[in-house]
């Protein structure tokens, strides 16, 4: 019997944008306009009205002919940047959507935890999803019923199981669909990191099922952008760029790999970055990352203040900032957010494009970080950018006591030890 979990080869995904969806009355109708795109567009460039190759072929390779092989009992990270075709992967190995060339064989029942609410019916209870997810991995009632209540019990909404799933939170969702796709015996579980959506106590838990499924030689294929939690718990990486398999190897030199790899975007400009989500009204264009100690303003040291400057297009309704600060592993380190505010914030209404966040020290330890960015305006997504900007930090002291870098620990924080008197 083969050792092979799945098997990917030359499979590609093309999707459509750039242009508005059209509905035809008639076939005649579709194939009338089929023949007269390529000249709309040629019209269109020679008009310019179109800013971008994506506007002009409306199209996006997704995925473009990638190969890979994950024997049973390996426990798998997919690791890639956004638009990296990551999500694409998992849809097409859940069977969600079809890919335009090449096949995805899958040797075993498959559970998958993706977008929310995949693979629920909004008008059932959370008792008859279960039972329809279980009849569409081919389980037997029996089978579903002995381990309904433990799907029950792990997910932790008991109170509201036999309510429609239309009516849940997010959060509950994620708490049902993850139990669910865990209990009902699956050799693949497919993850997107649609966990985070889930409380830090539930993370726990799911990732120690997580552990547990692979433990038991089951396969996993786990997607996330927490490189610490990739570590600790995948043994190999995949890492996707443009829709091509860029490195396949252990875990760590994947991480390390694709670490580098985003690096690579610092000296460009960030107004001409690609690689970002949101609906694009409110754009970060520069950021600018400075000591405030007199006299040396390039550098950052451990312990003295540092001012962070964005820069942005244009002002949307109800405009916040949001950075986060990363690791040279990826692990994350901090987050702030203009939402959270403090009476000592300071508004400046002259200046609506413009926010600075002042800390007045920086409990950093020495190394190189990553800073993320996210802005969110009409309660949406506008921009996000990974790896917006880089800094390094050096050594410095915190409360008169020197901080030098230290292996896997990213912060240093004040304090006053009490010690006994040497004899």
């Amino acid at each position: 019997m083969s050792n092979t979990a799945i098997e990917v080869f030359d499979l590609s995904k093309l999707y459509h944008i750039g242009g508005r969806q059209k509905s035809y009355d008639r076939f005649g109708e579709q194939l009338a306009d089929m023949v007269i795109a390529p000249f709309r567009r040629a019209a269109k460039l020679i008009k310019g009205k179109t800013s971008s190759a994506a506007e002009l072929e409306e199209e996006l390779w997704a995925l473009d002919k990638i190969s890979l092989e994950i024997k049973h009992g390996e426990a798998v990270g997919v690791i890639g940047r956004n638009g990296a075709g990551k999500s694409t992967l998992l849809k097409i190995l859940s069977r969600i959507t079809e890919p335009t060339s090449g096949y995805a064989d899958i040797f075993g029942r498959v559970g998958s935890l993706l977008e929310v609410g995949t693979g629920f019916h909004p008008e059932l209870t959370g008792r008859e999803n279960i039972y329809l997810n279980g009849a569409i991995l081919g389980m037997r009632k029996a089978e579903i019923d002995r381990k309904l209540d433990e799907i029950i019990d792990f997910a932790e909404i008991e109170k509201f199981i036999d309510t429609p799933v239309k009516h849940f939170s997010s959060g509950m969702y994620v708490r049902l669909a993850f139990s669910v796709a865990a209990h009902l015996e699956p050799e693949i579980l497919l993850v997107d990191e649609v966990l985070a959506v889930g409380d830090l106590a539930f993370q726990r838990k799911c990732l120690g099922k997580m552990d547990d499924v692979a433990h038991e030689g089951r396969t996993v294929l786990f997607v996330s952008h927490n490189m610490g939690l990739m570590q600790t718990f995948c043994t190999r990486g995949i890492f996707l760029a443009g829709g091509n398999v860029a490195f396949d190897g252990s875990i760590s030199d994947t991480i390390d790999t694709y670490l580098k790899s985003i690096e690579q975007n610092e000296t460009q400009d960030l107004a001409e970055r690609r690689d970002r989500k949101g609906l694009g009204n409110a754009r970060l264009i520069d950021i600018k990352i400075n000591s405030c100690r007199e006299g040396a303003s390039t550098i950052l040291k451990t312990g003295e203040p540092v001012r962070f400057t964005f820069q942005v297009n244009q002002h949307v309704p109800g405009m916040n900032m949001n950075f986060s600060i990363y690791d040279q592993i990826g692990q994350a380190v901090m987050q702030f957010r203009t939402k959270d505010h403090s009476p000592r914030d300071i508004y400046q209404p002259d200046n609506p494009l413009t926010f600075v966040c002042e800390v007045e020290q920086l409990y950093i330890l020495p190394g190189r970080y990553r800073v993320d960015v996210g802005i969110i305006g009409d309660n949406r997504l506008q921009d996000y950018i990974e790896a917006a900007a880089f800094f390094d930090v050096s050594e410095g002291f915190i409360d008169g006591r020197l901080e030098r870098h230290k292996e896997k620990f990213s912060v240093g924080i004040p304090h006053i030890w009490t010690l006994p008197v040497n004899g």
